[in-house]
């Protein structure tokens, strides 16, 4: 392919994933899901399950493996400044009022995944097929405890984002507290890869790096920013110049977290949280969010949905295997976080939401399996089962979410109207 053809077909490519992006969201407002869902469902639908199904020539005309390069870098760098933007938001002094509960809710959301994922390594490791015929008891369940644990972080904050509650307790709990399981899930991979030729380096670098950088970005980075912050709020503009310099340590957060083992995402979110506030936050938001949002985001979700083949479950012994799992991570993830968040003091309607929005797995669930795939610690059967759950969870957290949060969400709402505020009662 030569340089023009690349050109057009790239062109042609990204039109198609924002066209479907756009329809598929709007088709999931329209069912009461959050238009994140369905720009995840859009990635799915573009991959092989069902265009590359039924139209397999089309789809690897518009989809050929020339281009991968450039969507993956897309969507690499649009996912990672979506959590740049996220962690703009986030009100730190609230998360420090839920400390306590988002450690609690993050444990449990780790410790009883990891449980019940060993419970089911006893017999999944009898399947010929699920894992690599050479993995250890030990890999397998630590692997498939990272895969259950895991949260769909990005997946989570849009939630929050489009429920206008990026600024409550209730958001910041959910975030903090899916981060940490996140950061937790990925360096217990990171050890499971160890043993798939990584070395024990991998594991290493995972722990001791993001440690280091959450520690330097939380002490130092905010107070060598403040000068910038400063000279941006008084003048009430940001230049190029210095937009361009907060651009290239983003770049340098996200290589740095990928170098050490862990997501791009990480070191984007950490950024975001350490960035100090005022002027310099929403100029940042206004020239990044609709470019992130609208064009390098559904990048994110297409490149994942093209490695995703879900055709493999027409069998029904893997359909049973991949019910028995879904029904057991429901219950291991999103009953464990209800728990954790009722134990230290949230009201039962708040712990329910965070148990639903903590059980849904998303895209961070298809990336962490395709590295799983990538490595040989599991097969191509195991890979549909996981992710068929990654799926219906997904799809599940926003209507248990408006069941158990919603409706009250809205009354509160209506009462501090100024409407309502006037209203003799």
């Amino acid at each position: 392919m030569n340089s023009l053809e690349f050109v057009v077909t790239f062109v042609l490519q990204l039109a198609v994933i924002l066209v479907a992006a756009q329809l598929f969201g709007y088709l999931a407002r329209f069912i009461g899901q959050p238009k994140v869902v369905g720009e995840m469902i859009a990635g799915v639908v573009l991959g092989p399950s069902l265009f590359g199904l039924f139209w397999p020539d089309i789809q690897q005309q518009i989809f050929p493996a020339d281009t991968m390069p450039v969507l993956y870098f897309g969507a690499q760098v649009g996912v990672g400044l979506y959590m740049f933007l996220v962690g703009l938001e986030f009100n730190t002094s609230l998360f420090k009022q839920q400390a306590r509960s988002a450690i609690a809710v993050s444990l449990a959301g780790m410790l009883v995944p990891f449980t019940v994922a060993a419970l089911l390594c006893v017999w999944l490791l009898d399947i010929p097929g699920l894992f690599a015929a050479n993995i250890s008891y030990g890999n397998a369940a630590l692997f498939l405890g990272a895969a259950i644990a895991i949260t769909a972080f990005p997946m989570l904050a849009r939630i929050i984002y489009e429920r206008g509650l990026s600024g409550t307790s209730l958001g910041a709990l959910a975030l903090a507290a899916g981060a940490i399981d996140d950061a937790a899930a990925w360096t217990v991979m990171a050890v499971v890869l160890a043993s798939f030729g990584g070395g024990a380096l991998l594991a290493v670098k995972a722990v001791v790096g993001g440690v280091a950088y959450a520690t330097l970005m939380f002490t130092k980075v905010t107070g060598w920013l403040q000068p910038l912050a400063d000279r941006i709020e008084t003048k009430g503009e940001m230049s190029w110049g210095q937009f361009a310099f907060l651009l290239l340590l983003f770049a340098l957060s996200a290589y740095s977290m990928e170098w050490v083992g862990l997501h791009a995402v990480f070191g984007g979110f950490i950024l975001g949280i350490a960035m100090p506030r005022g002027a310099i936050v929403e100029h940042l938001r206004k020239r990044l969010e609709k470019i992130t949002i609208f064009v390098l985001l559904p990048m994110f979700f297409t490149y994942s949905g093209l490695k995703t083949q879900l055709t493999i479950l027409a069998d029904w012994d893997l359909m049973s295997i991949a019910l028995v799992i879904l029904a057991a991570s429901v219950f291991a993830k999103g009953i464990a976080c209800w728990a954790a968040a009722r134990l230290t003091g949230s009201d039962n309607r708040t712990a329910m939401a965070v148990g639903a929005l903590m059980n849904a797995r998303g895209l961070m669930e298809l990336i962490i399996i395709n590295i799983a795939l990538k490595f040989g610690v599991i097969e191509p059967a195991l890979f549909s089962i996981m992710v068929v759950m990654a799926i219906v969870t997904t799809l599940m957290a926003t209507p248990l979410f408006e069941l158990v949060y919603g409706r009250h969400m809205k009354n509160k709402q209506r009462t501090e109207s100024p409407l309502c505020a006037s209203t003799p009662h």
